[in-house]
């Protein structure tokens, strides 16, 4: 073999070790999405799924949602979270949301949250000059909200050396806009120990 060969040969053999030793990194697998997560005591996947589908369920139970004709029309505000740790409760808020339209008995008007961007796209339509008139979305007519849909998660957190206890509550409001009055509430609470 001479050196041109040698120095291919173990090019080659270099490579394909370096191609063999990027491949066996970290080992990524798919996962049941509603598989129970307990990686540790904090709020996670499981517990946000659980929320939501417990909310919902109630929620489409209550007289004012499901004695009504027509489909109610609702606003969804951010649930707020109270608890010390992070959670995206922006998870929770879009899973409502979506269980509640699947369901056909809610329609959604928008929130105080998206309403800039509504805002916006009415006047980009009726001021720039760009659309016909006939299809413009005229603006005075968006409908209002018969309800609003609020809610918190909250937390309270007891440690020891080798043990975390949270306990979570996440409560529910339906109000009625027109009355103020509070038509429908519901809690969910979750216990969590972790053992170090």
């Amino acid at each position: 073999m001479n050196m041109n060969s040698k120095f291919l040969y173990l090019t080659a053999i270099l490579l394909s070790v370096a191609a063999l030793t990027a491949c066996s990194g970290p080992q990524v697998r798919y996962g049941d999405a509603k598989a129970v997560e307990t990686v540790n005591a904090d709020c996670r996947s499981t517990d946000l799924q659980m929320i939501a589908e417990s909310m919902t369920r109630s929620l489409l139970q209550t007289k004012a949602i499901s004695g009504s004709k027509d489909a109610s029309i609702v606003t969804l505000a951010d649930v707020k979270n109270k608890t010390s740790e992070y959670i995206d409760t922006r998870v929770i808020t879009d899973k409502i949301r979506t269980q509640l339209m699947k369901s056909g008995q809610v329609r959604f008007a928008v929130s105080v949250s998206e309403m800039q961007n509504q805002t916006d796209e009415l006047k980009r339509q009726n001021q720039s000059g760009l659309y016909k008139n006939s299809t413009i979305a005229k603006t005075g007519n968006m409908q209002g909200a018969q309800y609003r849909i609020e809610g918190s998660i909250a937390s309270i957190v007891k440690n020891t050396k080798d043990v975390k206890d949270v306990y979570y509550v996440f409560n529910l409001n339906l109000i009625n806009n027109e009355a103020g009055l509070l038509e429908w509430a519901d809690e969910k609470e979750i216990r969590k120990t972790a053992t170090r």
